[in-house]
C-alpha cells in the first residue's frame, strides 16, 4: 500500500484502533521497519513543512496517550535557544531533583513535539542545556572506569620478579633438559606421573621444564562446573604434594623452572576478585602469596611470566601469556603456545594436549625442530572425546658450546621408555 503523509499520519496517530506499529504494518501490508522509517522520514518533513500533522509519542503506553499535550494540541513554536532556558529555569528550581520529559511537560505544558524536532530525544535536550555529560565525556568516564576496574590485577604482576630466584649454575658441555606440559593437577594420569618422577630420577635433568597448565582449577575457567565439586583447595594441594614435592625429591639438584599457561593465568586473575573459590583459598592457605600458592619457595621453584594480568577479554589474555616463555643457553626455547615455533630456535610447546613436531627453518639458523608436546591429562575424562590427545615427556641435550640440540620424546601409553628403563602400566593405573 502506497500511504500519503496525510494518511500515514492519521494511521500513526489512531492508537484505539491501531496500539502497535505491527497492528499498522498489518493493516497496510507493509513491514514493522518499513512503518518505523516512515515515521523518521516524516519528521524529517515537519522540520520544514509545519501544516504537517504531528505524530504521537508512540513510547509511551496506549492507556497514557490521552493526557499527551499532542492530543491535547498545546503546540507552541519555541526556539531551540529558548527550550534551552525553559529546561534550564526548572533544573534550577530544584538542582537535585531528577528532570525527566514527563516532568518537563507537566510543568510547561508543552508537547514533546516542541522540543523533539531540535533534540530527537529528551536525553540530548538535556545535553544541549549543560545538564548531562556529552558523549565525549561519557566515553572518557567509560575509559576511565575500564582502566580502574583492572588496576586490581595489575598487583600481581610483580610475580615476573620470580623467574631467577633459584638458579642453578652448571659448567656442563651438555645440559639435560627434561620438559612437560599440561598435568592439569587432580587429572594427572598416575602412570603418567610415575614414569615422569622416576624418570628424573634415573636421570638426574640438570633442568626440569613445567610448561604450563600443571594446575586445572576448573572452579575459575569458562567451562561450567557444579560448585558442589569445588575442590580448589585440594587441587592445590595435590600439586604440591604429589608432583611438585615427589620432583624434588627424585631430582634435588635440578633447577626446575615453571612457565605460567593460560591455567595459572586465569587463576591468579581470580584471586584478585572477589569469589566463593577465593574465600576457600584465603581460609585454607594462610598467607595469600604467589610463591606459597604455587609452592615456589618450598620446591625452589623459578616461576617465568610476563604477562600482564590486566587484560581485557579472552584475545587479550592470550597475547599476555604469549609473552611468557625461557631460553636456555641461547640454544633452546620454551614456550606454552605453538607460536613460538617461529621464533628461530629450536624447542616445544604445550597446550594442545597431542604430539607433533613441526620441521622449521631460519635465514641465518638453517633448519630445526620445533615439538609439540602430548599432555599428563588422562585421556578418560569425558569432555575428551573426539580430541586426539597424547600423553609424553620430552628428554632435551643441549650443547652449551656449539649450541646443537638433540630432543628425545618418551611416548606414555600403556608402556614407556626412559634412559633405558622400561616402565609398564600397573593396574589401578
Amino acid at each position: 500500500m502506497t500511504l500519503t503523509d496525510k494518511q500515514f499520519a492519521a494511521l500513526w496517530n489512531n492508537s484505539e484502533e491501531f496500539p502497535r506499529l505491527q497492528d499498522i504494518a498489518e493493516y497496510t501490508g507493509l513491514a514493522y521497519k518499513t512503518i518505523k522509517n516512515k515515521a523518521g522520514i516524516y519528521r524529517a518533513k515537519m522540520l520544514e513543512d509545519k501544516s504537517l500533522a504531528r505524530l504521537i509519542d508512540r513510547t509511551i503506553a496506549p492507556a497514557e496517550r490521552s493526557t499527551l499535550p499532542e492530543l491535547q494540541k498545546i503546540y507552541k513554536d519555541i526556539s531551540k535557544k529558548e527550550l534551552v532556558a525553559i529546561l534550564k529555569e526548572i533544573w534550577r528550581e530544584d538542582p537535585d531533583a531528577a528532570i525527566t520529559r514527563h516532568t518537563f511537560r507537566n510543568k510547561t505544558g508543552l508537547a514533546d513535539s516542541c522540543w523533539n524536532k531540535y533534540f530527537g530525544t529528551f536525553l540530548e535536550f538535556k545535553r544541549q542545556a549543560g545538564l548531562e555529560m556529552n558523549r565525549n565525556q561519557h566515553q572518557v568516564e567509560r575509559q576511565i572506569a575500564k582502566h580502574v576496574s583492572v588496576d586490581h590485577y595489575r598487583e600481581f604482576n610483580a610475580r615476573s620478579e620470580l623467574d631467577k630466584r633459584y638458579l642453578r649454575n652448571s659448567d656442563k658441555k651438555v645440559k639435560v633438559i627434561v620438559g612437560c606440559s599440561d598435568l592439569h593437577d587432580v587429572e594427572i594420569d598416575r602412570f603418567y606421573l610415575r614414569t615422569l618422577i622416576e624418570g628424573c630420577r634415573i636421570i638426574q635433568p640438570d633442568v626440569i621444564n613445567l610448561g604450563g597448565d600443571i594446575f586445572d582449577l576448573p572452579e575459575f575457567g569458562k567451562y561450567a562446573v557444579d560448585p558442589r565439586e569445588w575442590d580448589v583447595v585440594g587441587r592445590i594441594k595435590f600439586v604440591h604434594e604429589h608432583i611438585l614435592k615427589p620432583l624434588r625429591e627424585a631430582a634435588p639438584n635440578a633447577q626446575i623452572d615453571f612457565v605460567e599457561g593460560n591455567h595459572e593465568f586465569r587463576l591468579l586473575r581470580h584471586l584478585a576478585d572477589a569469589s566463593p573459590a577465593l574465600k576457600a583459598i584465603l581460609s585454607d592457605l594462610l598467607g595469600l602469596t604467589v610463591s606459597k600458592l604455587l609452592g615456589l619457595d618450598e620446591f625452589e621453584i623459578n616461576y617465568i611470566a610476563r604477562a600482564d594480568l590486566a587484560a581485557w577479554d579472552k584475545a587479550g589474555a592470550d597475547k599476555e601469556v604469549a609473552k611468557s616463555y625461557v631460553i636456555y643457553d641461547d640454544a633452546v626455547l620454551v614456550h606454552h603456545h605453538p607460536h613460538a615455533k617461529n621464533w628461530g630456535l629450536p624447542g616445544w610447546n604445550g597446550h594442545h594436549h597431542s604430539w607433533k613436531v613441526d620441521h622449521c627453518k631460519h635465514a641465518l639458523r638453517g633448519a630445526y625442530p620445533w615439538m609439540q608436546l602430548g599432555c599428563g591429562h588422562h585421556l578418560k575424562a569425558p569432555y575428551t572425546e573426539g580430541e586426539f590427545w597424547s600423553m609424553g615427556v620430552n628428554i632435551c641435550h643441549v650443547n652449551t658450546v656449539t649450541k646443537s640440540v638433540n630432543m628425545e620424546y618418551v611416548p606414555v601409553t600403556d608402556m614407556a621408555v626412559v634412559g633405558g628403563v622400561y616402565f609398564h602400566r600397573a593396574p589401578g593405573e
